[in-house]
């Protein structure tokens, strides 16, 4: 992906991830019979945007395996053990955007090398409703979008499973992925 910046007369602008507003969720299937929702509440980041052609922007995002959150302490608990995430060992989830493409007026594609449990695999995420910026009543502007994608999380080293007595597994391998950003002008 290329800089805007060595482009004469293209704005580029600094938006900064705004934690209290911004939310990376996840669901995958519990036995094979029902979701199973949950979230990290830290997630950090930065994006460059070129106001000119938004696919030469550039996108980081980074966000804290230890603030695992599914509703259950246990469970919570397993997922943050070498089983899963193993947060002692790998305390961040990562996502570098490589290259962005329009797909429709205000959606695109972000492709990325994405990095969880110390594993990257390049991923893209369909980036829908890129918000025109508007002012907070503090002077501030703001944009957000939405990104959605699905992963294997098997492809990440994320392989523990139980194996059920109806022949199921206990988790399923497909994980969605939804990260709700709201950026700060920098």
């Amino acid at each position: 992906m290329s800089t805007a910046a060595t482009i004469p007369g293209t704005a580029v602008s600094s938006w900064t991830i705004d934690p209290a507003h911004s939310h990376a969720q996840f669901k995958v299937k519990h036995m094979m019979i029902a979701n199973v929702k949950g979230e990290f509440t830290s997630i950090t980041g930065a994006l460059e945007l070129n106001e000119a052609d938004p696919t030469k922007s550039k996108i980081t995002a980074s966000i804290d395996t230890t603030t695992i959150n599914t509703r259950d302490a246990q469970r919570d608990g397993h997922l943050k053990s070498p089983d899963f995430f193993d947060v002692a060992k790998y305390p961040a989830i990562t996502f570098s955007g490589t290259s962005i493409s329009k797909k429709s007026e205000d959606d695109y594609a972000v492709t990325g090398d994405l990095t969880i449990h110390g594993v990257t695999k390049s991923v893209t995420l369909d980036v829908e409703e890129l918000s025109a910026p508007s002012k907070d009543p503090w002077g501030n502007l703001r944009i957000g979008l939405e990104a959605t994608t699905k992963i294997n999380r098997k492809d990440f080293g994320l392989v523990w499973n139980a194996t059920l007595e109806t022949g199921g597994v206990l988790v399923g391998d497909e994980v969605h992925i939804t990260l709700d950003a709201e950026f700060v002008k920098s």
